[in-house]
C-alpha cells in the first residue's frame, strides 16, 4: 500500500500543524487503491473516520447500500462454489501465505490500526502476532478438522457411516473497531479454509484496515469475490444478516441479541462474542510481583477497549493492601502517547462517544462515594480522547462502573475474605467471558476455575495465553455470547455436518430390510437379540 508518511513516530508529517482538524491525515491518492476495494455503487454517501490521536479526518470512504450488500453476497456465492472444490491443502496454503505477508508488511498495518483505533503500537502488534498465529494454526491443523470422520454404524461391520463437513456457503462477518485486523480475520480464516466465502462489514471507523486485509488476501492468492468488504453502519449490517448463511458478530450484548433474533428468523446460525465484566482474582498465596505485572497489562492493554479486558480486581484481604501499593504505583508510571512507535504504553480511546462513556462511569462512581487511587481524569493535553488509567476503590454495588461494561482504562477493587467469596463476586454479573486467577498453587486455582462462570479462565495470566492458544475454543457464557471461535469449534460453526450411512451387506442379503422381510414377531426378536449382544460386547 502506498504510504503517506514515514513511520518515525512523528505526526507532523501526517496533518497540517496549523489546521490539524481540517485536512485529511491520509492523502486520498495514497489510500485510493484500498478505498477502491469497497463493494459500492457510490450512491449511499461517504464516511469520514476520525484519527483518535488528533481528531482530524483520516480519509473519505464510500458507503455500501443494501443493494450493494445483496450483490456482493451473490458474487460470493458464485465464487464459493468453485472454492469449495479446491483441495483443502491448497486453501490452507493461501492462509499460510497470508500470515507470512502480514508479518512481512506489519509496519503498514500497524500504522493503519493505530490511526484508525488510536491504540498504542504494542497493542497494535498484538493483532499482527494474533493473525500470524491463527493463520499458521489453520494452515497446519485445519485440514485435519475437515477430514471425513468414521463413526460406528447401526450394525457393526455391515453398516458403514462417515460424517462430512460441508461449507455453509457465505459467512457474514460483522467486526468491531477495537481490534480491526484481528476481528477482520478471526472468523474469516476458518471460514475460508472450510470452503466458504466471506463478506465482511467492519466498523465504519476501521474500514481501511479491513480493506488492507482484502489486499493481502488477494496477494496471497485468494480468488476474486471470496473475501469482500462492504462499508457502512447498522443498516449495512442488517442487510448482511439478511443474505448470508452464517453470521459472526463481535460487539455489544444488546446488538448481539438483535443480530441473533434477525438471523434466527431465517434459521441462520450465529457466532457471537459480546460484552464482558471480567474479573481478576489475586489469591492469598499469589506471587504479587507477577500478579501486578499481569494485572496492569490485563486492565490497560488497548486502553481497556478489549472484550477480554479485566474491569474488576478481586483481592484476597490478606494481600490486598500489598498488591494495591505495587499496582497503583505501576499504573501511575504508564506512559500515554500518540506516537506511531513503541514510546507509549497506553493509547487513546477511539472516539468522543467512548470517552463520554468512560467519563460517565467514573464520575458516577465518584459521586456515589468511590475513591480514585489513580487516574480518573481526561487527558486532552495528550489528545482529544485520552483518559488516564484509572483505579477505583470503595465502589458502591449500584454504580454504573460496577454493573455495566465500561470498555475503557478503568478497573474497580473488591476485597474478599476467602476463595468462596471470590467465586461469588466473580460470578455476580450477567456476563461470563473471561476470568483470571493468580495463585502459586495451580491445583487450587484449577478448583476455583471450575466454579467460575466464564467461557475462559486463565491462571497466572490476564487473557493472552487463552486467546493465543488458538487450538482451544474461545467465547462467552451468559450474556457474553453464543458459539466459539478458534480451534475445531470455529470450523464446525461455518460448516454443516452431513452423515452418509452405507449398508455394505445389502448385496449379500445382510441388511435391516432383510430382517424386516421375515414379518411377524421375528424382526423384533432378531433386533432384540442383536441389541443385547451389543450391550454385552460394550460396542458403541
Amino acid at each position: 500500500m502506498p504510504s503517506a508518511h514515514e513511520s518515525d513516530g512523528a505526526l507532523d508529517d501526517l496533518v497540517d500543524p496549523e489546521l490539524p482538524t481540517s485536512t485529511y491525515v491520509l492523502e486520498p491518492e495514497a489510500v485510493a487503491p484500498l478505498v477502491a476495494r469497497v463493494a459500492t455503487s457510490h450512491d449511499a454517501g461517504t464516511h469520514r473516520p476520525v484519527h483518535p490521536f488528533t481528531g482530524a479526518p483520516l480519509t473519505s470512504i464510500p458507503l455500501s447500500s443494501a443493494a450493494d450488500v445483496a450483490a456482493a453476497v451473490r458474487r460470493a456465492r458464485v465464487a464459493q462454489r468453485a472454492w469449495a472444490r479446491v483441495p483443502v491443502r491448497e486453501r490452507a496454503a493461501v492462509l499460510d501465505r497470508l500470515g507470512a505477508l502480514v508479518l512481512e508488511r506489519q509496519s503498514e498495518i500497524l500504522d493503519l490500526v493505530q490511526m484508525e483505533s488510536g491504540k498504542a503500537r504494542r497493542s497494535a502488534f498484538e493483532e499482527v502476532g494474533d493473525v500470524a498465529q491463527v493463520t499458521r494454526h489453520y494452515a497446519v491443523r485445519g485440514p485435519r478438522y475437515l477430514v471425513d470422520r468414521r463413526v460406528p454404524g447401526m450394525m457393526p461391520l455391515v453398516t458403514g457411516v462417515r460424517v462430512h463437513r460441508r461449507p455453509v456457503g457465505v459467512v457474514g462477518v460483522v467486526a468491531a473497531w477495537n481490534y480491526p485486523l484481528t476481528l477482520a480475520l478471526a472468523d474469516a480464516v476458518p471460514a475460508l479454509l472450510a470452503g466458504d466465502a466471506v463478506v465482511l462489514k467492519p466498523d465504519p471507523q476501521t474500514t481501511l484496515s479491513a480493506l488492507w486485509v482484502a489486499e493481502q488476501l488477494e496477494d496471497a492468492g485468494l480468488p476474486a469475490d471470496l473475501f469482500t468488504v462492504v462499508a457502512g453502519g447498522g443498516e449495512v449490517g442488517e442487510a448482511l444478516v439478511d443474505h448470508v448463511d452464517h453470521v459472526a458478530f463481535t460487539g455489544s450484548t444488546a446488538t448481539g441479541r438483535a443480530v441473533a433474533a434477525r438471523a434466527g428468523a431465517r434459521l441462520v446460525g450465529t457466532t457471537l462474542e459480546l460484552g464482558g465484566k471480567n474479573p481478576l482474582y489475586v489469591a492469598a498465596d499469589a506471587d504479587l510481583a507477577s500478579a501486578v505485572r499481569g494485572a496492569v497489562r490485563a486492565c490497560f492493554s488497548n486502553a481497556g477497549q478489549l472484550c477480554l479486558s479485566v474491569e474488576r480486581l478481586v483481592l484476597h484481604e490478606a494481600v490486598a493492601d500489598a498488591f494495591l501499593e505495587r499496582f497503583v504505583a505501576a499504573v501511575k508510571e504508564l506512559r500515554l502517547g500518540p506516537g506511531l512507535d513503541y514510546s507509549a504504553d497506553v493509547g487513546s480511546l477511539v472516539s468522543q462517544a467512548q470517552l463520554d462513556r468512560v467519563t460517565r462511569h467514573v464520575d458516577d462512581a465518584l459521586a456515589r462515594g468511590a475513591r480514585a487511587l489513580a487516574g480518573a481524569v481526561h487527558r486532552p493535553d495528550v489528545g482529544p480522547y485520552f483518559y488516564a488509567p484509572t483505579v477505583l476503590d470503595d465502589v458502591p454495588a449500584d454504580a454504573l462502573v460496577a454493573t455495566e461494561e465500561t470498555f475503557g482504562p478503568v478497573v474497580t477493587v473488591t476485597r474478599v475474605a476467602s476463595d468462596d467469596d471470590a467465586v461469588r463476586v466473580m460470578n455476580d454479573t450477567q456476563y461470563g467471558l473471561n476470568a483470571s486467577i493468580w495463585s502459586v498453587d495451580v491445583a487450587r486455582a484449577r478448583r476455583i476455575a471450575a466454579r467460575v462462570e466464564a467461557g475462559t479462565v486463565v491462571i497466572n495470566d490476564g487473557y493472552g495465553s487463552a486467546w493465543g492458544s488458538v487450538a482451544a475454543p474461545m467465547g462467552g457464557v451468559k450474556a457474553s455470547g453464543l458459539g466459539r471461535r478458534h480451534g475445531r469449534e470455529a470450523i464446525e460453526a461455518v460448516t454443516e455436518a452431513q452423515t452418509v450411512a452405507v449398508q455394505r451387506g445389502a448385496r449379500f442379503g445382510v441388511a435391516l430390510e432383510t430382517v424386516y422381510a421375515a414379518g411377524g414377531e421375528t424382526p423384533s426378536q432378531v433386533v432384540t437379540g442383536a441389541l443385547r449382544a451389543l450391550r454385552r460386547l460394550r460396542l458403541p
